[in-house]
């Protein structure tokens, strides 16, 4: 039985009703009262110390029902959804903001986007829905309208305020001096010492989620790839885990093994790059150039193998589209070689240069504490003490038949950002080579059937930022109803906010580049 299910049964009692819809079926989903929706977090984070990973709504209006809120938490290997439904005509719930940080910015998204009301959040103002829409605007609601342009209304935003004597406001962005993209940053500061940071984000919102509802099961995944364009393996592989639960497709050894070869390549080459661009931040332009070498190396490797640079829509529902052969192998093997090879001299360049130490150490310290409260993921959480890592903690084949080494630091700077990523790209390089050699034959692909009405799919899957959730519903007709999509960064654009007091102005592109969120994986 699950130790979460087992706190909140043994707390509420028969007011706790087990699910029978949700797959896959070690990850469980209850349903409360919505009176009992707060409670049931304080109960999970008291007794347990659980982790919020999403909160999210959904509009189940076409099965009759009215809204349905869900929080997923997490505790080790461990996965609860807990839901509540709320009527059509009173959707109100109970924030979770005072129990979990989390949910201060993912409440502020589902009141702007599906005009649920969480009763007791600290801030009305919207987010990822900007204040010039019609308050009315709910986009992910199924009464709304996609195909009619929006009228614009008069709005603003009203940013955190901090007063007294010298201080000042630094606003930054949205749009950025380079091809990044845009994101507004506002600082209070006092001469150049940072006071306080508040985020500005949405401004590339695309209706990602609403998007989904109009397309197939099979096209989903290549929208899937496109949520943020750095990510397009682990975000396809998530949603195809999680449609594949809900129907119970099995895929080929083979191609699991190959999905988790294009995880490990994706999670090297974007590590070289924020490495390397790490370094630039601090003035050492050397790094960023070579660094970059090594994954243009790695990136034409991929197209030579697999037909792009990304390997972009590789990953379908039911396997992969795309195999290796012997020779592949061989040239995989051989350039990893040389890749590994003078990445480790460029790794000590960067360890004995004094200057580059001055900057990166001590520089914008997210304490453990700290990640903890904001349920940070991935480098940033491993970075800050915290031992997260969906590869160990739930693993698919290969990986539950290979020994990852997840490097875990304390010191939550930006060297330890830097450093994980350092010790993630030698252990991906070891990861690959033993699933080169253990690389079973067979088929590549099998037949994924349309799921049922009313189940849902669960997937997580470590992105090279850490931990990605998606959760799929299906409607009254078997098509899709819901898409949850929650990338890391929804989570750690909070640690930058937090991590940043205390530091210099100067000091923010070094603190953004540790951290390297997106926009668009975020914003949807």
């Amino acid at each position: 039985m699950s130790i979460l299910i087992d706190a909140l049964t043994s707390a509420l009692n028969d007011e706790v009703r087990i699910d029978k819809w949700q797959r896959p079926s070690s990850v469980l989903c209850c349903t409360v009262p919505v009176e009992k929706f707060a409670e049931a977090a304080w109960i999970l984070l008291k007794k347990k110390y659980a982790l919020l990973a999403a909160e999210w709504a959904t509009d189940e209006t076409p099965f009759g029902r009215g809204f349905g809120i869900f929080a997923c938490y997490r505790w080790g290997k461990e996965y609860l959804i807990v839901r509540s439904e709320l009527p059509a005509d009173n959707p109100e719930f109970p924030s979770l903001t005072r129990r979990y940080l989390p949910a201060y910015r993912f409440e502020r998204q589902m009141q702007s986007l599906m005009g649920v009301v969480p009763i007791g959040h600290p801030d009305a103002r919207p987010w990822i829905k900007f204040e010039d829409w019609p308050q009315d605007a709910w986009p992910m609601r199924k009464s709304f309208d996609a195909l009619k342009p929006l009228p614009r209304v008069a709005g603003e935003y009203k940013f955190v305020r901090t007063e007294g004597e010298g201080v000042y406001e630094i606003p930054v962005g949205p749009v950025h001096a380079g091809i990044i993209e845009p994101g507004h940053f506002r600082f209070q500061a006092v001469g150049e010492d940072i006071i306080n940071l508040e985020e500005r984000l949405g401004y590339v919102h695309k209706g990602i989620e609403k998007r989904f509802e109009a397309l197939s099961w099979q096209d989903g995944s290549r929208l899937a790839g496109r949520v943020s364009g750095d990510t397009t393996v682990a975000h396809s592989l998530a949603y195809c885990m999680a449609l594949e639960s809900m129907t119970g497709c099995s895929v080929p050894a083979r191609a699991q093994w190959l999905r988790a070869l294009f995880l490990e390549i994706e999670r090297i080459a974007n590590h070289l790059g924020d490495l390397g661009a790490i370094c630039n931040d601090a003035a050492f332009a050397l790094m960023l150039y070579q660094m970059m070498r090594l994954k243009e190396m790695l990136l034409r490797s991929n197209h030579k193998l697999f037909g792009h640079r990304f390997i972009m829509d590789r990953i379908i529902p039911g396997g992969v589209s795309v195999d290796i052969d012997t020779d592949g192998k061989e040239l995989m093997l051989s350039e990893l070689k040389k890749l590994l090879k003078e990445f480790n001299r460029l790794v000590a360049i960067y360890d004995e240069n004094s200057s580059l130490e001055d900057r990166v150490r001590d520089t914008g310290i997210l304490i453990p504490e700290k990640a903890r409260e904001i349920c940070a993921v991935g480098i940033v959480a491993r970075a800050s003490g915290m031992n997260l890592d969906c590869r160990t903690q739930n693993p698919f084949p290969p990986y539950d038949r290979i020994n990852v080494n997840v490097p875990v630091l304390i010191s939550g700077d930006v060297h330890a950002r830097a450093w994980v990523r350092v010790e993630e790209v030698r252990e991906s390089i070891r990861i690959i080579r033993e699933i080169l050699e253990t690389l079973p034959s067979g088929e590549i692909s099998s037949k994924v059937e349309m799921p049922s009405p009313d189940t849902s799919g669960f997937s997580a899957v470590e992105g090279w930022r850490g931990e990605i959730i998606y959760w799929l519903q299906a409607g009254p007709g078997g098509e899709v109803n819901r898409c949850m999509v929650r990338d890391p960064s929804s989570v750690n654009w909070l640690g930058l906010e937090q991590c940043i007091h205390g530091n210099i102005v100067p000091d923010f592109p070094l603190c953004n580049k540790s951290f390297n969120q997106s926009y668009s994986g975020h914003d949807l």
